[in-house]
């Protein structure tokens, strides 16, 4: 099993709404690498921390598990969404999303706690100059970021 890191702006879907919905699409990821995760390399079962971005206080909110196979992005066909696509077609989609479902709502996380344990340095997130909305996260991370959550 591998584990990921996976952003959304709270304004757009927050960990409240997943508590309500139980699960959700990961639509509108428009970056290669971050397709290519969820595309080749996330598998049914992974382990998911759910982090919000750009909102006054960034941080994970939550865990949650990767509860489908990649299939493709239904806003990518979408002339009316914000993740239209003019070059994708349902023949060669361009864009592939995986479903995410909630296992618990946590404390919030910070950034800033995050970046005071030095365990963490290395962290993806961490690094500077890192905007991908999906990211690995090595079990070591992970095994460090669930002892905190359960403080």
């Amino acid at each position: 099993m591998a584990c990921w890191l996976m952003k959304s702006e709270p304004d757009e879907f927050s960990i409240d709404d997943l508590v309500r919905t139980r699960t959700v699409p990961w639509f509108g990821v428009r970056n290669y690498l971050a397709r290519n995760y969820m595309r080749d390399q996330m598998k049914v079962g992974d382990d998911v921390l759910f982090y919000h971005s750009s909102c006054p206080e960034p941080g994970i909110a939550g865990l949650a598990k990767v509860c489908s196979n990649a299939y493709p992005d239904e806003t990518q066909f979408d002339r009316k969404s914000k993740y239209f696509d003019a070059k994708a077609t349902r023949e060669s989609p361009r864009w592939m999303l995986v479903d995410v479902e909630l296992v618990r709502k946590t404390r919030l996380l910070s950034l800033a706690e995050l970046r005071s344990i030095e365990a963490l340095a290395d962290l993806i997130i961490l690094q500077r100059g890192n905007r991908l909305s999906i990211t690995p996260v090595s079990p070591a991370h992970w095994k460090i970021i669930n002892k905190l959550l359960k403080a």
